[in-house]
């Protein structure tokens, strides 16, 4: 994806309260930012922000944290809230935002102190050689599975049915359980239920392309 640089991305973003980045002293003291002990959600690659915000103004039982490494598609997101303030619109307080690389997220979360991880329409890296970049590949689920807590939830969503193919295949040996699968998410009502869309799934879904989903639980025994 070809990205527009937005001038002055990278210093709204360092100057607001509500973003973190490298170098944040946050690592074991996400209860002390958020002010209080909740389970903690995490999204990687939020993108615009549509589905973090939404998840956090449906469940204000938990603290969420929408991560993206791109300050030029951060500022979009924060637009989203500062939009929503001037419109009367109530604006999450239990959200908070990351700007950085997924692959260095021990360096911002303890061992453990992630329930739940979401992987939204990821970037699926189409060539072979570009396979470890694949946020769904084995070596970025040993690094989600170390700040993870034990039976920790990772929830993948893609219309792209190679990388879903992919991913699958990077689950054998990978310490975590498969729990939920699904080859056309939009067909299981039940699940729909609850289904919260990001930008991409409203888009993809209503084109006729399928949505692939699953939920792997961490085996609490993985190392």
């Amino acid at each position: 994806m070809r990205l527009r640089n937005i001038p002055g991305a990278r210093e709204q973003v360092k100057e607001d309260t509500r973003c973190f980045g490298a170098g944040d002293d946050t690592r074991g003291k996400w209860e002390e930012i958020f002010g209080r002990k909740a389970p903690v959600m995490l999204e990687i690659g939020m993108g615009k922000g549509r589905f973090i915000i939404d998840m956090a103004l449906r469940h204000p039982e938990y603290s969420f944290i929408g991560l993206e490494r791109y300050e030029s598609v951060m500022v979009k997101a924060l637009g989203k809230l500062d939009r929503m303030e001037r419109d009367g619109i109530p604006v999450p307080e239990n959200l908070r935002f990351l700007c950085m690389d997924a692959a260095n997220l021990e360096d911002m979360f303890e061992r453990g102190e992630i329930d739940r991880i979401y992987l939204n329409f990821s970037d699926p890296w189409p060539k072979e050689r570009h396979a470890k970049r694949r946020l769904e590949s084995r070596g970025f689920l040993e690094i989600f599975g170390r700040v993870l807590k034990d039976k920790g939830i990772i929830e993948f969503k893609t219309d792209n049915e190679g990388l879903f193919d992919f991913a699958l295949s990077e689950l054998e040996d990978s310490g975590y359980e498969l729990v939920y699968l699904s080859r056309d998410l939009h067909s299981d009502e039940e699940e729909m239920k609850d289904n919260v869309m990001t930008e991409y799934e409203e888009k993809f879904s209503a084109k006729g392309n399928k949505i692939f989903k699953y939920v792997i639980k961490k085996n609490p025994d993985r190392k």
